[in-house]
């Protein structure tokens, strides 16, 4: 594929030109937005990448396109993945409402910075050396089996990392939030808020994940251009759709259980391209190893489409069976108070009533005469 370097220029500079009004028209002031405004704004960045990849469709073919939104979906899927975590980062510090957009788009700046280095990373690394493939299917085999252990996302899986700890233990931090700033001065001792605290955990969690969405991304195209842009569609609208979701974000238990299978999938399929285009002397002699097939992106495209479906689809139905209390009591008739007539069923014929009835009416007594007779005195 090849990409002119003026068209280079306008994608980044239109993806940074929306990022900037993202983060300084829009989120200049904290606030919680509201279900209009997140919704209008995923529905426009969707879009946006829809668009994007019929127009690489038109101008390059099929083949592209298909990489393009093979990868942006499995990108977009790990981000709201990743989302999951920043919401339980934001639990565990208890960081207000209002505030939390702020701490969402600096996360998320910073998500785009590390992946953006390692994609030039990445790309320097595959152009000098092919076995590189080898490593990155091995690392996503092994990322999709922890996944897999994990199985349902929990809350009490998160586990707080070194630096998350260093930070904690080290720095003079208060409890008490100055806003969206990182200080507060309290006695004449500048302290750290817990804002700067979330933002090194936010920024920590973006690291850990850039691990895994690179390899991934590159186990579907070999397209720097393709690679960069699939990154970023799938971290715009990400603080819109926090707020959209709220807690159906929790509700996405087996998300992690399908990444698995999709990182899996394209583990298994990187190591089959490092098969198909070895250059190791140890394996096969240093020869290409002409057995090994290559998964054309149409099924690579499939498989991720329909993985993600049926994770989606078990989830919301577990979370609605979960909601049902499977140990409540049925129904049986419905509640008698003291005005209920004892001796008359709800249509007002009378009738015996079963011993379980009949004693909950016993305990109910009536005032003792000389009880009220006490009381009118």
């Amino acid at each position: 594929m090849h990409v002119a370097d003026y068209v280079w220029y306008i994608t980044v500079g239109v993806l940074l030109a929306l990022l900037a009004f993202d983060v300084f028209i829009i989120g200049r002031r904290p606030h919680e937005p509201s279900t209009r405004e997140s919704a209008t704004a995923i529905a426009f960045y969707v879009g946006l990448a829809v668009v994007f990849g019929l127009g690489v469709w038109l101008f390059s073919g099929g083949q592209y396109a298909g990489e393009f939104f093979a990868g942006w979906l499995t990108e977009y899927s790990l981000s709201v993945d990743n989302l999951f975590i920043f919401l339980i980062i934001m639990s565990r510090f208890g960081v207000p409402r209002k505030y939390q957009q702020t701490a969402l788009l600096i996360g998320i700046i910073l998500a785009l910075v590390f992946r953006g280095v390692f994609i030039a990373v990445g790309a320097a690394a595959i152009n000098q050396f092919s076995w590189i493939f080898y490593l990155f299917g091995a690392f996503l085999v092994y990322t999709a089996i922890h996944l897999a252990k994990q199985g349902e996302n929990d809350d009490d899986d998160f586990k707080e990392n070194a630096v998350i700890r260093f930070a904690k233990k080290r720095l003079n931090a208060t409890d008490e939030y100055n806003g969206v700033k990182l200080t507060i001065v309290k006695n004449g001792k500048r302290l750290v808020t817990p804002m700067a605290i979330v933002i090194i955990a936010l920024g920590t969690t973006d690291l850990l994940f850039a691990l895994d969405s690179i390899p991934a991304i590159y186990g579907l195209t070999q397209e720097p251009f393709l690679v960069f842009t699939a990154n970023v569609f799938a971290l715009m609208g990400l603080r819109q759709l926090y707020f959209l979701l709220g807690d159906l974000l929790k509700r996405l238990v087996y998300l992690s259980i399908g990444l698995s299978v999709v990182l899996a999938f394209i583990g298994v399929k990187l190591v089959l391209h490092a098969m198909h285009v070895n250059e190791l002397p140890f394996i096969n002699g240093g020869h290409h190893i002409e057995w090994a097939p290559e998964i054309p992106i149409w099924f690579s495209l499939g498989f991720i489409i329909i993985t993600l479906g049926i994770t989606t689809v078990a989830s919301l139905r577990k979370s609605r069976i979960t909601k049902q209390d499977p140990t409540d009591p049925p129904a049986e008739g419905g509640e008698l108070d003291e005005s209920t007539p004892v001796d008359r069923r709800p249509n007002g014929t009378t009738a015996e009533l079963d011993p379980k009835t009949q004693a909950e009416l016993d305990s109910i007594r009536e005032p003792e005469p000389q009880e009220s007779d006490a009381k009118k005195s």
